[in-house]
């Protein structure tokens, strides 16, 4: 049986060149040919990346290694080899502490709070200041804006308490007018709301650069035709800007369901004593505390650890949430 390459071949007239013949499987049979070619192709690249990947191992993936000292009653003196295993141990010690869950509830509201409050800030952030025509403006605002993200918490905490604290200016102000002063940075029943306000001061201009950017992906041509079409700005935004944010938003939430249990420790630590532990005190500061301070190691790294497995668990479902929705999410199946 002769193919349809070898019947055009013999067919064609005297002096035309030949048809290639179809390509087969014997090139990527033999393997390394496609590897190897692409290796000569882009070694420049992977010469760029290799620091990043040597510095990633280095710093992240070999010292996960060292979560085995959560199943070890851990001493420095003796390192891991000559730690004694306690399998579980720490694990039920954990487990049966109330002072942890009281921590994991203190670090799940405050992370409620602040999903719904914080993080519709930085979408809004960069809708108004999308809607800015002069770029000059743009740019000086946008330059204001996410100024305070490069402020330390110090700083951020040192400036709450000055506007707000026991002798701020808003105490001050009271007194001034014949009103009882207020300390808003010792009250334990609005801390939560206290370290929102601190967080959407000095990250949301830092997050509305990524929707910015989403922003400057979506077609102006698709604003120009529903304008045609006779909609309104308000239409326009619901039908145009937010599904083409969609993807960001989502993505972004996932991530930030995967820090749930992660809310800080240097804006916590730092106002830990002014309001006590029952209000400031979160999976972090507990971490150091209980097991870095006391040098229990073991326990303080079963709770991190604990920490990273329910982080990974809540990526994957909401990941799984996000393919169910229609969208790809931190990783799609190939």
């Amino acid at each position: 049986m002769t193919t349809v390459a070898e019947d055009s071949a013999r067919t064609a007239p005297a002096g035309t060149k030949r048809p290639p013949a179809p390509r087969t499987g014997r090139r990527r049979a033999r393997g390394g040919a496609g590897w190897r070619h692409r290796l000569r192709r882009d070694w420049p690249l992977l010469l760029m990346v290799l620091p990043v990947i040597v510095l990633l191992g280095v710093f992240h993936y070999v010292p996960t290694l060292g979560n085995v000292i959560a199943f070890q009653d851990y001493s420095p003196y003796v390192g891991i080899r000559g730690s004694e295993f306690v399998g579980f141990g720490n694990f039920g010690r954990l487990f049966s502490e109330p002072a942890f869950w009281q921590a994991v509830t203190n670090t799940l509201t405050i992370t409620a709070v602040q999903l719904v409050f914080f993080f519709p800030v930085p979408i809004g952030l960069a809708l108004l200041l999308n809607s800015v025509l002069s770029v000059r403006l743009r740019t000086l605002i946008q330059g204001v804006v996410y100024l305070p993200h490069f402020f330390s918490w110090v700083l951020v905490v040192s400036l709450f308490q000055q506007m707000i604290g026991g002798a701020g200016l808003l105490a001050q102000s009271l007194r001034a007018n014949g009103y009882e002063a207020v300390d808003l940075m010792t009250r334990p029943d609005t801390f939560i709301l206290l370290v929102t306000a601190q967080s959407i001061w000095k990250d949301a201009g830092w997050g509305m650069i990524v929707f910015l950017a989403a922003l400057s992906t979506i077609n102006p041509a698709l604003y120009e035709a529903a304008a045609a079409d006779g909609a309104n700005r308000r239409r326009r935004l619901w039908h145009i800007t937010l599904p083409g944010l969609r993807p960001v938003i989502v993505l972004l939430l996932i991530l930030r369901l995967g820090d749930a249990l992660t809310v800080g420790f240097e804006q916590f630590i730092l106002q830990r004593s002014a309001v006590g532990g029952d209000a400031a005190e979160v999976l972090d500061t507990y971490v150091y505390y209980q097991g870095l301070l006391v040098g229990d190691f073991g326990y303080g790294a079963a709770a991190g650890l604990f920490k990273g497995v329910v982080g990974l668990v809540l990526v994957l479902v909401a990941n799984r949430f996000a393919h169910l929705v229609g969208e790809q999410g931190v990783y799609s199946r190939s």
